[in-house]
């Protein structure tokens, strides 16, 4: 049971738009209590426009130590830091901010670990696959990042905005761990499919992929968490594919949010 909230009461937000779709607020609120933190997590949406605003109050609020970030405003508020984690800083997005001694902010990514660990969690070890990507925004340059680390043999990545999908392959290549390249919307061969875009929050979104294509031994997931179970995963449920939801992905990375929102304060 998350406790009533008091004037001692810790804050943090979890700033989108839209924001509705969110599902750690209860999560992490009651993974404070577990941990006898007095804290609650609340959601706040807020306009691309009206982030640098949000940002400069947010750094004001003496009673506010932490921020969750979700679409679309993971470059932004990586801009905002003062300081981040390497992968926060080879990615140039984060999806954790939190206060430092000096009132700043510090910054992590985690939507990777998340990702690959909901995977793991269903028995698909990414190492030695040959892995396709679609979306190279703020969660899927953090999952292509993972999968490369994970050890797949070969990334492709697909995006509609083929500079920022180039940049990134660019990127993930010079690490030298495995080759990286642009995909299409065509599964065929590739052993791990990734939808890491919004398509399928909305009725009518068309499919990340061609999923006539996709073969039954694939392991399929997706960041989407509303619906729960999205359109590209019950196609690929249907024809045998094991999978995995956003709300999974989320599961795995709650505990990984948690630890690094109550860390001791950067000096």
């Amino acid at each position: 049971m998350i406790p009533a909230p008091t004037g001692a009461t810790r804050l943090y937000v979890i700033v989108g738009d839209p924001i509705a779709q969110v599902r750690s607020p209860a999560g992490v609120s009651a993974a404070f209590a577990a941990r006898g933190h007095d804290g609650i997590l609340m959601p706040v949406q807020v306009a691309p426009a009206d982030l640098p605003d949000f940002l400069s109050v947010a750094t004001r609020l003496k009673n506010l130590d932490g921020i969750v970030v979700t679409i679309p405003h993971k470059f932004a508020c990586y801009r905002a830091c003062t300081s981040a984690t390497d992968r926060a800083h080879f990615l140039g997005v984060v999806n954790l901010m939190r206060r430092r001694a000096d009132g700043s902010w510090h910054g992590d990514m985690v939507d990777g670990l998340g990702f690959v660990g909901a995977a793991r969690a269903k028995g698909i070890a990414p190492a030695g696959m040959q892995a396709l990507l679609v979306g190279a925004g703020g969660a899927g340059s953090a999952i292509a990042l993972e999968l490369v680390e994970a050890g797949v043999s070969e990334l492709a990545i697909h995006d509609g905005l083929a500079e920022r999908r180039d940049a990134l392959i660019c990127r993930l290549n010079g690490l030298g761990k495995a080759a990286v390249r642009a995909g299409t919307m065509d599964p065929s061969g590739f052993d791990f499919v990734a939808n890491a875009t919004p398509a399928g929050m909305k009725e009518g979104d068309p499919l990340p992929v061609d999923v006539a294509r996709l073969a039954p031994s694939a392991y399929c997931g997706c960041v989407i968490t509303r619906p729960e179970v999205s359109p590209f995963i019950a196609a690929a449920r249907s024809i045998g594919c094991v999978t995995g939801t956003g709300t999974d992905m989320y599961r795995q990375h709650q505990s990984i949010m948690v630890d690094f929102l109550l860390e001791a304060d950067e000096a």
